[in-house]
């Protein structure tokens, strides 16, 4: 049976160009690739990998679906 699991991504574009992407709420879960549409699949294929691994060794799995997320703009001198 099939879970459906919300997991928020973060894009960082790379000075030498193409983007890494983090899943904060998996520790150690990052990745590369040349564009976001790539970048964006390649997060897909690593977060599939990691869920495996932790079914493997019996960890819970936890998402995102309920984190709350804002943005926070600070000016300072």
């Amino acid at each position: 049976m099939e879970s459906k699991l919300t997991f928020r991504i973060v894009f960082r574009p790379e000075p030498e160009g193409g983007y890494t992407v983090q899943v904060p709420s998996l520790p150690g879960c990052i990745t590369y690739g040349e564009t976001v549409e790539e970048a964006g699949r390649m997060a897909e294929d690593a977060i599939r990998a990691y869920i495996e691994s932790m079914k493997k060794h019996g960890e819970e799995i936890t998402d995102d679906s309920k984190t709350l997320e804002s943005v926070l703009n600070l000016e300072y001198a």
